[in-house]
């Protein structure tokens, strides 16, 4: 069994035994819009921007998370560095990008201490884009959409692996290769 019982994003550590009991838990409403427009084909789902994408604003701002330089790599491009390359990017390849809770508790940006959670209202972004496959990043994602988001937008999700440093038994090419599927829908 191991010390080690949470990761923490706001630290890019994992946490020992005990020590995220003592945080406290923060009320936390989604700080910024969703990413798409009239040609998103596809949607990447989160769970909830992690304490520096909040501080950033804007979606996978930690600097271990591997989203933008999968993203490129996927694409054939070199990793965006600022804001406003990632949202270039997002557009350019037809990826629409949010979250799927809109407010939660939280401690830190420890997605295992995730409570009283309203779900994100998806359905405008779907009317007013062309997306027809929503892509979940990670299974943290993929519980919420499922339990709350699914049934009312009747379009089943592809749960992909996490790019978050927590999820360590992904490599990058390993990462790839599983999020290679959402080429065939772009």
């Amino acid at each position: 069994m191991s010390l080690y019982t949470d990761y923490d994003m706001t630290c890019g550590c994992f946490l020992l035994g005990g020590e995220s009991a003592e945080m406290e838990y923060t009320n936390i409403i989604h700080p910024f819009p969703a990413l798409y427009d009239s040609r998103s084909k596809i949607l990447i789902l989160g769970s909830l921007p992690s304490v520096k994408s909040r501080e950033q604003n804007f979606f996978y701002g930690h600097p271990q998370n591997r989203f933008w330089p999968l993203m490129a790599a996927l694409f054939g491009e070199k990793p965006p560095k600022t804001i406003e390359e990632k949202r270039a990017l997002a557009l350019r390849r037809h990826f629409g990008m949010w979250d799927t809770i809109y407010s939660c508790d939280i401690k830190g940006s420890s997605d295992s201490s995730i409570k009283n959670v309203v779900p994100t209202d998806l359905q405008s972004i779907i009317e007013e884009s062309e997306i027809s496959q929503i892509f979940c990043n990670g299974q943290t994602s993929g519980k919420y959409y499922h339990r709350y988001q699914e049934k009312q937008l009747g379009m089943p999700a592809i749960v992909l692996p996490s790019t978050s440093p927590a999820n360590a038994a992904w490599n990058m090419e390993r990462l790839k290769q599983a999020w290679e599927v959402i080429l065939s829908y772009l």
